[in-house]
């Protein structure tokens, strides 16, 4: 066997093992420890791997997310999103108030609103022109310093006018949503979502699978801050159990566009 598929075989076992050490990688591919050893090297190398007494993890921390055009077409989670931005608008009820982070998902949310009547406050250009083309719908676009890459506006003047709003719902979008929390890679947005929570009375975040387990720099809050999750597939039971232990209404997007209303959660608790 070449190296290179056994380095695809160590990272594989760990996809579904906390840890491999290196008489399992020798048990694996029948190989010495020098080889082993040689092997873990190469991925501590590409940075694929921590290497820790013992043994090596996956790296837990995520330190990259794609620009906020990328995120938008990724085909991979499209559908996703707009299956969870149909359900999360029909929750939304005539004349409420809302508030909107700059999320991808939330955009999709943005989208599928049919209802009137709407106040709604967000820190988003592409949503705040979205929403333009909505019927009776009014924006208030909080002002600051503009992030180009990821299209969100954030400071202290975004803070300052945040304080100055209050409304119904916060539908909000995440990085990361792990069982210690929602996660932000970037702390100068997660001041502004931080913000966002306080001015709600219910919050409701948005999130696709591939969003659950992933950890980053900044935790925003806890899932004790979070009423409702909207999702497309079952978190694991680890992320499952912490979420109903805090009591968050876990709801599940059909696919179909034709679908209407949620999928509960097997084994969700009922508020």
């Amino acid at each position: 066997m070449y190296q290179e598929e056994r380095l695809l075989g160590i990272l594989q076992y760990l996809a579904r093992h906390p840890r491999i050490n290196i008489e399992t990688i020798c048990e694996l591919f029948d190989v010495s420890r020098d080889t082993a050893r040689r092997d873990m090297i190469k991925l501590e190398e590409q940075g694929s791997i921590l290497r820790t007494r013992g043994g090596a993890i996956l790296p837990t921390l995520s330190s990259e997310i794609a620009n906020y055009g990328e995120r938008l077409h990724d085909e991979a989670t499209t559908e996703a999103k707009k299956a969870i931005g149909r359900c999360a608008a029909s929750l939304l009820h005539d004349g409420d108030y809302l508030l909107l982070n700059a999320s991808t998902t939330v955009a999709g949310f943005a989208e599928s609103i049919q209802t009137h009547g709407h106040v709604v406050v967000t820190n988003s250009i592409d949503i705040a022109s979205t929403l333009t083309h909505k019927e009776r719908v009014s924006v208030h676009l909080l002002g600051g310093q503009l992030h180009p890459e990821h299209r969100y506006i954030y400071g202290a003047r975004a803070l300052e006018m945040l304080r100055e709003y209050h409304v119904h719902k916060l539908f909000l979008g995440t990085c990361g949503i792990t069982p210690d929390g929602l996660m932000n890679l970037y702390e100068e947005e997660g001041f502004v979502v931080k913000e966002m929570m306080r001015r709600a009375d219910q919050i409701i975040v948005l999130a696709d699978h591939t969003k659950f387990g992933k950890r980053q720099f900044h935790r925003v809050a806890g899932l004790n801050q979070i009423d409702i999750l909207i999702t497309d597939q079952e978190p694991d039971e680890a992320l499952k159990e912490a979420l109903q232990d805090n009591e968050v209404d876990i709801r599940i997007a059909p696919a179909s566009a034709s679908a209407s209303g949620f999928k509960e959660s097997k084994n969700a608790k009922e508020n």
